[in-house]
């Protein structure tokens, strides 16, 4: 029986947490963004801030962030995504957002590039970023 909790606090202390979905851009980005204009920036239907500067999104390649922010902002699983993503390619009307690996390579395009919309767990967000929605 010890053994069997033993194992359930590693495994729970081993998971992942986060606080939720910071979506940022650059400091010096005025543009106020909703859900619906975050959703369109990411599914290709648009390739502008509200504002009218270009937006280019940034993705992480997966995580449980990824995933809160596929299901959430977006309304899809990744599967549906993927799904979405190669009719769009296939077609010719879209290429996905570009993935990078971690949170800091986000901020660190998010702050050297205006146009950049990225996402991350809002408890890794700096002084580098503004925060436009949390989820």
């Amino acid at each position: 029986m010890k053994t069997l909790i033993n194992s359930i606090l590693l495994c729970l202390c081993s998971m992942q947490v986060f606080a939720g979905v910071a979506v940022i851009v650059h400091p010096n980005n005025g543009d106020t963004i909703d859900k619906k204009a975050i959703e369109n920036i990411y599914l290709g239907k648009t390739k502008s801030f509200p504002g009218g500067g270009q937006a280019v999104p940034v993705n992480l390649e997966g995580g449980p962030v990824r995933e809160a922010f596929d299901s959430t902002v977006l309304g899809k699983s990744s599967s549906q995504l993927k799904s979405y993503w190669s009719q769009k390619v296939f077609t010719g009307k879209g290429t996905p957002p570009k993935e990078v690996a971690s949170a800091e390579e986000v901020i660190g395009l998010v702050s050297s590039n205006p146009n950049i919309i990225g996402y991350i767990d809002s408890s890794q967000v700096n002084g580098s970023v503004k925060v436009i929605a949390e989820f």
